[in-house]
């Protein structure tokens, strides 16, 4: 998949909303994270920070850039009309009302798509988006949804496919029977278009691309599902202890590059309910312990998430995670973007492996396995699918020498 097949579809926004990447936020950084910590609430003399020397238009294309426009909304607009300037609440009221109207347009297909599923006896689950808002926050629209991602079992893809299609959905890639059963084997998603808006759908079959190595048994989340409630109608979503390490992980991929990622986890982390020691065990099972240890650090040192003191022993004590925190914590307050095809991206994705196998893996299945970038690439007769690995190999390559001389960002380019 190339760069821009891979971002995803997002509601028209105002175009003063820009990312800047570079120069250090100050203090609309620090107003930022205070505004959307875990626990706003607890800080001190809003009215007065607000107006201290606070650039209102790069706070805002900072809100957008990260994600948390409809956070930073929510908390300007609890504090009443002096908390900012009315030109700045106006254009943040402008951004919630358009995420709104997509987020309405998302949930509506939604439950279009889950229901002609549940039809055919086809279960999937939702796990991102506006179910997630919905879940985290309780409310869909405070997150700023661009896409639909649901689950499903591997066996049940070409119906799901078959059906989202009569839908009027159109797939990306189109593959014979051959070439698709050779893709699932490798890949982990099929994307789809809809009116007017790329990347609309997403049926995943894994929750990770194969090289990452991180391998989440796709039938243990869906028998640990739970039931939540989106516009009136049921639908299964993974655990919250499932969800922390699938979010994590999420995160890592793309250098936790965008603040409401680290919400999303703080709002996990103050469930009562959380089976921290069930979390610990299975990041340990998975090889992702170092992930899940860089993300809580950041949801605790950035937003104020608060992490259990029973795990905190274990989860938080390892020193690499803590070199790895810091590093990332700087980069993302400096505005600084990771290059995705650069080899210092992938010798970080080594970095936040703990296990020596799990490092060797993941270079083995870097290099070789094929994603849909290759199939596109050129199409192969069934008895020559094995040279999609050489395939992949030379694509890799090109990559890497490209990303040699340019700074692409992390959150559109990592390969899928």
């Amino acid at each position: 998949m190339t760069a821009s097949q891979s971002q995803k579809a997002a509601p028209e926004l105002p175009s003063d909303i820009a990312p800047t990447t570079g120069a250090s936020p100050g203090a609309e950084w620090k107003l930022l994270l205070a505004a959307i910590s875990a626990s706003p609430e607890k800080v001190d003399d809003w009215p007065g920070r607000l107006q201290q020397n606070v650039d209102w238009p790069k706070l805002l294309r900072l809100a957008d850039h990260h994600g948390v426009s409809s956070l930073l909304y929510q908390s300007l607009f609890s504090m009443g009309d002096s908390a900012a300037p009315a030109e700045a609440l106006q254009s943040l009221r402008r951004r919630h009302e358009i995420n709104v109207h997509k987020c309405l347009f998302l949930t509506r297909e939604l439950v279009r798509v889950l229901d002609n599923l549940d039809s055919l006896g086809i279960e999937v689950m939702p796990y991102k988006g506006v179910v997630l808002s919905q879940t985290l926050y309780g409310d869909m629209a405070l997150r700023q949804s661009g896409d639909m991602d649901l689950l499903v079992r591997a066996s049940d893809l070409p119906r799901a496919k078959k059906n989202v299609c009569e839908l009027g959905y159109t797939p990306h890639l189109t593959l014979s029977e051959a070439a698709e059963s050779a893709y699932v084997r490798s890949g982990y998603e099929c994307t789809f278009d809809h009116a007017g808006s790329r990347n609309l759908l997403e049926l995943q079959w894994a929750l990770q691309p194969n090289f990452y190595s991180v391998d989440f048994g796709v039938s243990g989340v869906f028998s640990r599902a739970v039931t939540v409630s989106l516009a009136g109608r049921q639908a299964k979503t993974p655990s919250p202890e499932d969800l922390l390490l699938i979010l994590s992980a999420h995160a890592a991929k793309h250098v936790w590059g965008r603040l409401i990622w680290l919400c999303d986890i703080a709002q996990l982390t103050k469930r009562p309910d959380l089976n921290w020691d069930w979390i610990t065990s299975q990041a340990k099972a998975l090889g992702i312990e170092r992930i899940m240890h860089v993300t809580l650090l950041l949801a605790k040192s950035l937003l104020g998430a608060e992490i259990p003191p029973s795990p905190n022993s274990t989860l938080l004590s390892d020193a690499a995670s803590h070199t790895l925190a810091d590093n990332i914590r700087i980069e993302m307050a400096n505005g600084v973007s990771c290059n995705a095809e650069s080899l210092d991206y992938f010798r970080l994705m080594m970095r936040l492996r703990e296990r020596r196998a799990d490092r060797l893996r993941f270079l083995w299945r870097l290099t070789f396995t094929p994603g849909p970038g290759e199939w596109e690439a050129i199409q192969l007769p069934a008895r020559l699918f094995p040279l999609y690995r050489v395939v992949r190999l030379w694509r890799l390559t090109a990559k890497w020498f490209r990303g040699r001389s340019g700074t692409v960002s992390a959150r559109s380019n990592v390969w899928h």
